[in-house]
């Protein structure tokens, strides 16, 4: 019988198996570190996560999973994120910007390889995700791989100027947010010019920052908010703070404007 005849049906042929439909990665916002001040929508999310991702320090917790404790499911899959590096080289040498590079790139590739095999990824983010957070840095390198939404949140500064029990602004005050890790002379101009103050990211930079302050003529009107909206919270003048600052600490000089 000849291989072209007609009488003879081909074997069927095992079709490919469907590539699985991409999950999604959701950065969500936990807002300034009480767990009943973020979302409803942020706590559905957690609660129903498969697959949950945060940033943290070598060794440590770290501050977001702290905050969820006890809200995850027993079954969940955790994805610790370790940065490379923190404090140990100072924000201006160009190995600390090539090293987060890498670490953000790697950290990209495995949420997108979960995405594509069809998981669904929470990634915590202290805070809300698109202000001065990490979860930036995957944002901007996955948003073209795979679905990402992000769930925004209260800030921490919100969270700080809240618990001074005072408007931070009131109004045409101009608000300006600034990073402690700044130059000094910047820091000074910077404060001098606005109504109202956040600084951020103040730690080690704490006696940069002192000088600041004094040269700009504002001591007297600066406070320091420690753990803002955490367990250990502290609010103080910050004429009556001695020696260091921790990490979570937010200066804030709140503004005089116009009022009724």
């Amino acid at each position: 019988m000849s291989a072209q005849d007609p009488t003879v049906t081909p074997a069927p042929t095992a079709s490919p198996a469907p590539a699985p439909a991409a999950g999604t990665i959701h950065g969500v916002g936990l807002g300034p570190g009480a767990a009943d001040l973020m979302s409803v929508r942020a706590d559905r999310l957690i609660r129903g996560a498969r697959h949950v991702a945060y940033f943290r320090k070598a060794g440590a917790l770290g501050q977001a999973r702290r905050i969820v404790d006890g809200m995850l499911d027993a079954g969940v899959t955790e994805h610790p994120m370790e940065y490379p590096v923190t404090t140990e080289i100072p924000v201006s040498d160009p190995r600390y910007n090539a090293a987060l590079a890498g670490f953000y790139a790697d950290c990209a590739q495995r949420l997108a390889g979960l995405a594509r095999a069809g998981a669904d990824v929470v990634v915590l983010c202290e805070g809300d995700p698109f202000f001065y957070g990490s979860f930036m840095h995957l944002y901007t390198r996955l948003r073209d791989l795979v679905p990402v939404q992000v769930v925004p949140g209260i800030t921490g500064m919100s969270g700080a100027w809240t618990a001074t029990g005072q408007p931070i602004t009131w109004g045409d005050d101009v608000l300006t947010v600034a990073m402690g890790t700044m130059p000094e002379a910047e820091l000074t101009r910077r404060i001098a010019d606005t109504d109202a103050l956040v600084v951020m990211k103040i730690g080690r930079n704490l006696p940069k920052l002192r000088r600041a302050i004094a040269a700009a003529g504002r001591t007297d009107q600066a406070w320091l908010i420690e753990y803002a909206q955490m367990p250990g919270q502290t609010v103080r003048p910050l004429a009556q703070v001695d020696g260091a600052a921790p990490y979570f600490s937010i200066l804030l000089i709140h503004g005089q404007g116009r009022r009724p």
